[in-house]
């Protein structure tokens, strides 16, 4: 989903299924003119995630960015980041960093999508949000006060601001290495994004 696109949305649910791919760059990604923050220790190639729970292109790709992951070599550091675009998207991002900080984010990662764009429930509402959480087997109290820490917003800002390292304009898009950057239109789809960030990986443990 493109950023223009985000922007025009009156409701973060209301996202539309057509992807509209825009013009490829002839390599499929781009060189970053200033790098961007990368947390990955010494020796490891980190790879950026960008999503949000409102896009269903992200809905879509998640299995198979999951997928990849899970073969994804030793020396590959893989985190996700939850755009965000305008203050619109700040309910979304704080239910992906509070169920982070709690260490559920492999238990409820999908089920959030799915009960966001397939079920139709307003999770980015905190009276719509709560209860759901705790029939997903959470604790509310911890969640609640996880969701409106200082810590939460925190990584909200640290979210935006790399997005904006890494120019993200469209989502899902990854980030690697702090140097390079590629999205679906600019790749051209889900599995060319992978091979791209594949490509890339190797080059940088070429470059040591």
């Amino acid at each position: 989903m493109k950023r223009r696109e985000f922007a025009q949305l009156a409701l973060l649910g209301a996202v539309p299924a057509a992807w509209s791919l825009g013009a490829q760059a002839d390599s499929g990604y781009v060189a970053l003119k200033q790098p961007a923050s990368v947390l990955a220790p010494k020796g490891q190639v980190e790879v950026v995630q960008f999503f949000s729970y409102g896009c269903v292109h992200c809905k879509n790709f998640d299995p198979m960015f999951e997928a990849w992951r899970k073969t994804a070599a030793k020396d590959v550091s893989v985190r996700l980041v939850h755009v965000g675009f305008n203050k619109n998207f700040e309910p979304l991002q704080r239910i992906y960093y509070a169920l982070e900080s709690l260490g559920q984010v492999q238990a409820l990662h999908a089920k959030v999508f799915k009960a966001f764009q397939e079920q139709k429930k307003r999770l980015d509402q905190p009276d719509v949000l709560f209860p759901w959480v705790a029939e997903q087997g959470l604790d509310r109290a911890k969640f609640e006060a996880a969701y409106q820490s200082f810590s939460v917003a925190t990584q909200i800002r640290q979210a935006v601001q790399l997005q904006d390292q890494y120019q993200v304009e469209g989502t899902p898009a990854i980030g690697i290495a702090g140097r390079y950057y590629t999205d679906g239109s600019m790749a051209g789809g889900f599995e060319q994004m992978v091979q791209i960030t594949n490509r890339l990986i190797e080059q940088e443990r070429k470059r040591g």
